[in-house]
């Protein structure tokens, strides 16, 4: 993946907004209260990480677990990774 399409995709997720997350989390299934999207949302603006490592998202997904709860934070890692296997862009994740 080039790294243009790289910096897209970490910069729509540095601006994604409340709204955004929520309107998607309840589209594929995912509960979130406002107050917890608003928690994960100031993680992902405040912290710089690789959504392309595989050891990032594990991160995230603990990270997740502590704002909301272990079973939503597996059902977005599980979403994540389904998204990714099913556009066969498991060679972009290291």
């Amino acid at each position: 993946m080039s790294v243009i399409l790289k910096e897209i995709i970490k910069n729509k997720m540095k601006q994604l907004r409340k709204e955004e997350l929520l309107y998607y989390s309840n589209q594929y299934g995912i509960t979130l209260t406002e107050t917890e999207a608003k928690h994960i949302l100031k993680y992902i603006h405040e912290n710089d990480f690789d959504i392309f490592s595989l050891q990032e998202i594990d991160k995230l997904h603990k990270k997740i677990a502590e704002i909301t709860n272990h079973a939503t934070a597996n059902k977005a890692k599980n979403l994540f990774l389904q998204i990714i296997t099913a556009y066969g862009l498991e060679n972009y994740f290291q």
